[in-house]
């Protein structure tokens, strides 16, 4: 941590990840060697970014291509509560029903003296700061904030990750307007062939408009395999594929008992 000028508190997650499962907030060596036990896998430390909003940015590019475009963007507001002046912490926690689904991380990850003060009326607290569905986050889709000027730098930050032609980028930024001129923001990870357009978990769209969503990305996923195949890039077989969907369900079910 000294060599790469982390500091505590920190975030914790598993190497091989999904869903925001195993992501924690280290506070000190404690917390660290405890982690470290619970997680008897490779993990990555991250520093702790300050910026209050998250999106996930969904981006394509055809292999041969030099601009590739953002297909979808995903505002995640994080898990909270508003206090009212009169209601403990865990009180307003167990009066939301999306946040008392995360009772027993909440647990966890809250100390008693926290659950028992008094948040002031109108005050908002943020419960967990990880931008996953499964951690109780709300997903809005501001697919409509998508711009010109947004997508080219995006596009200059893409071209450096060689071979990297589908997926979606989880980013941390500040204020909207700096984020649409590429200021104020960090990049908090890529994910690749596995992602999820996670626009279409806005509550105002059906299932039809997942349905079309998912069926449109299958679909760019598909050219670009097609046109790397051309380049000499092997199809996944069916055997690889096969093993790799049982390493999923494992790795999941073990992120799940942590």
């Amino acid at each position: 941590m000294k060599q790469a000028g982390l500091e505590f508190p920190c975030m914790a997650k598993p190497d091989v990840g999904l869903k925001g499962l195993g992501v924690s907030q280290i506070h000190s060596l404690e917390d660290l060697k405890d982690y470290c036990a619970k997680v008897p896998k490779e993990i990555l430390l991250q520093e702790l970014i300050r910026y209050p909003n998250e999106v996930g940015v969904f981006y394509v590019r055809m292999p041969g291509e030099e601009r590739g475009c953002i297909t979808g963007i995903v505002q995640k507001e994080f898990m909270s509560v508003v206090g009212d002046g009169q209601s403990s912490l865990k009180e307003l926690i167990h009066q939301s029903p999306r946040c008392l689904l995360q009772w027993p991380k909440l647990q966890e990850e809250l100390t008693i003296n926290e659950l028992e003060t008094i948040l002031p009326d109108k005050e908002k607290k943020v419960l967990l700061a990880v931008g996953s569905h499964t951690r109780g986050a709300l997903f809005l889709d501001y697919s409509d904030r998508i711009t010109p000027g947004l997508e080219a730098w995006l596009n200059e930050i893409c071209l450096q990750v060689k071979g990297f032609y589908y997926g979606r980028l989880d980013i941390m930024y500040d204020n909207w307007a700096d984020f649409e001129e590429g200021r104020q923001f960090r990049i908090i990870e890529i994910n690749g062939a596995g992602s999820e357009p996670t626009h279409i978990y806005d509550p105002k769209h059906s299932l039809f408009f997942a349905w079309k969503e998912i069926r449109r990305h299958v679909r760019f996923m598909l050219k670009i395999a097609r046109l790397n195949h051309r380049k000499g890039v092997p199809y996944l077989g069916a055997k690889e594929g096969r093993q790799m969907l049982r390493e999923h369900r494992e790795l999941e079910s073990f992120l799940e008992s942590l």
